[in-house]
């Protein structure tokens, strides 16, 4: 059975490097597993032309500060890079760390970065068939660079749309990654188990990772940690804003993983 294994997205926005560097040094400390950014140019909420800084720039530098949690964007913009360059990108940083990549990746959504940052915006559609082209570039680039990855890096796909999304997961992805309430979520997940059943890939090989937002939390939390569980969820991500990122939090999640994966 997959242990519980907690994460902290760091919002890169409305604040120095200084604090983001103090947030990171934090999550490691407290014992969380994974450490995300996210893959945007500006702020998602507050103000729209505030602080932010680059998502991969700012991984290669969480790679050599940190020491045992994984890193990784939640997710990465498909659209943003070339595949073969982010394969190339991601296998350094999977070095640099000494094997603590994830590859969180999806089709993108965010209108203003591409506007701004002069990438074709295109349909969600084609944005989906992008990402499904794109993925097995990636993994075959993997293959063909000099050193090669230290391990088989985690592919975690982001997004939860039953027709398109949830099959690329099944064929492609070793974390799913998406959020709402324990019912939507149990749905989806079901989907899942139907599109690996459909391309023949085992689902308790893919990881389900559930986004949860505690400013959004009605009632006990711990409660909503065993819904999802009991659904099959096994990774909880935290989104935290900075420039204080408070983690007092994360620190009752954090005692349930540790009592819930001695049991």
């Amino acid at each position: 059975m997959r242990p519980v294994r907690i994460a902290a997205q760091l919002h890169p926005q409305h604040a120095d490097y200084a604090d983001i560097r103090r947030g990171v040094a934090a999550v490691e400390e407290i014992g969380a597993d994974i450490l995300f950014t996210w893959d945007h140019f500006y702020p998602l909420y507050g103000d729209p032309d505030g602080k932010h800084f680059e998502c991969w720039t700012m991984l290669s530098a969480w790679a050599e500060a940190t020491e045992s949690v994984e890193i990784g964007a939640l997710v990465t913009c498909n659209s943003y890079r070339n595949p073969q360059l982010l394969a190339d990108m991601a296998r350094t940083i999977d070095h640099i760390s000494g094997g603590r990549l994830i590859l969180g990746i999806g089709s993108g959504w965010f209108r203003r970065d591409y506007d701004e940052y002069g990438y074709e915006f295109g349909t969600a559609g084609e944005r989906l068939r992008a990402l499904d082209r794109d993925l097995p570039l990636i993994r075959r680039r993997w293959g063909a660079l000099t050193p090669p990855p230290t391990r088989h890096i985690p592919v975690m796909i982001g997004g939860g749309g039953e027709k398109v999304t949830l099959r690329i997961v099944a064929e492609q992805a070793d974390i799913w990654h998406s959020f709402g309430s324990p019912d939507s979520m149990r749905r989806k997940n079901a989907i899942l188990d139907e599109w690996c059943a459909k391309v023949g890939r085992d689902p308790a090989e893919i990881e389900r990772s559930a986004g949860v937002d505690w400013g959004n939390i009605k009632g006990d939390p711990i409660e909503l940690a065993e819904a999802y569980y009991e659904i099959g969820f096994r990774l909880f991500t935290f989104g935290i804003n900075g420039p204080t990122y408070d983690l007092a939090p994360l620190t009752e999640w954090l005692a349930w993983r540790d009592a819930k994966n001695a049991s």
